[in-house]
């Protein structure tokens, strides 16, 4: 499994708004969002809403993935 790589501290932000609102449909939801920036063009969002929705996955899983320190 390739890591997300963590840009801003907003993702984060983001991604645990998310994640309050939509449960575990909060990976679904950054994709729609990432889907509809693509459409409009908008490939900063794009690439944005495609990180938060990595964060949200690896948000959700209940074990460590990689090294721990």
């Amino acid at each position: 499994m390739q890591l997300p790589v963590f840009i801003d501290s907003t993702h984060y932000s983001d991604a645990e708004r998310l994640i309050t609102n939509y449960g575990e449909e909060a990976g679904l939801e950054a994709a729609n969002r990432a889907d509809k920036s693509r459409s409009l063009g908008n490939h900063l969002h794009y690439c944005k809403w495609r990180q938060v929705e990595r964060l949200c996955v690896l948000l959700s899983i209940d074990q460590s993935i990689g090294t721990v320190h």
